[in-house]
């Protein structure tokens, strides 16, 4: 008897509507999302995105990806778990929920892991809302104007060398991955134990590649 295929209920969601209506962000989800389903033999039946901030906890497109979970008996996925929340008590809410989720950067996290995860997540935008109002605070106090164009130009400067920085990353990573696909490795998988064999860092510094972080490099080339 053929086994049928798990079915998959993504759930994408971006913090801004200009992110939203541009897609930034939205096509890297659906791109591991997708390469998750196919590599573990599954099918997305339904996708619901939602364009709301982490910190806040009334998702209408989660709760239909919800339902939609329990009507089809389907696993909830999600390409990150931060694009879930950064809240604790909302994943221990949502592990509560009847509907089982998985993370595709975090795929066989326990239910403590996530916990743990979560935990981490949420302590460490608490620390960076601290630093940015204790920042402009100490900006106001020196007298200076927020907003300023001096300061939004100095942070576009910034913007643009960091991004300018990964791309250069990005294209040099690609390249190797396209040499190991030259040489007969096919799959996402395979990709990513040689990368990591050959000491090449992720995106975000690893040494440990996922598939699919391959997936998501491959689709913005």
């Amino acid at each position: 008897m053929t086994k049928k295929p798990t079915a998959f209920v993504a759930y994408l969601r971006v913090s801004t509507v200009r992110q939203g209506e541009s897609g930034l962000g939205l096509e890297a989800q659906r791109a591991a999302v997708e390469a998750f389903a196919r590599q573990h033999g599954g099918a997305i039946v339904a996708s619901y995105i939602e364009v709301e901030t982490g910190k806040r906890s009334d998702r209408p497109e989660l709760a239909k990806a919800l339902c939609e979970a329990r009507k089809a008996k389907a696993t909830l996925l999600i390409a990150k778990l931060d694009r879930l929340a950064r809240n604790v008590a909302f994943i221990a809410n949502l592990m509560d929920a009847g509907v089982e989720f998985v993370a595709c950067d975090q795929p066989f996290a326990s239910r403590l892991t996530l916990h743990i995860l979560a935990a981490v997540a949420e302590d460490e935008a608490r620390r960076i809302s601290e630093r940015t109002k204790a920042a402009l605070q100490a900006a106001k106090a020196r007298g200076r104007k927020l907003g300023s164009p001096v300061a939004a130009k100095t942070v576009a400067k910034a913007r643009a060398a960091r991004s300018a920085y990964a791309a250069k990353a990005n294209a040099t990573t690609l390249a190797v991955i396209r040499e190991v696909q030259g040489s007969g490795v096919g799959t996402l998988a395979g990709i990513a134990r040689v990368l990591a064999a050959r000491g090449v860092k992720t995106p975000a510094g690893r040494s440990e590649w996922q598939p699919v972080q391959v997936s998501r490099l491959l689709a913005a080339a």
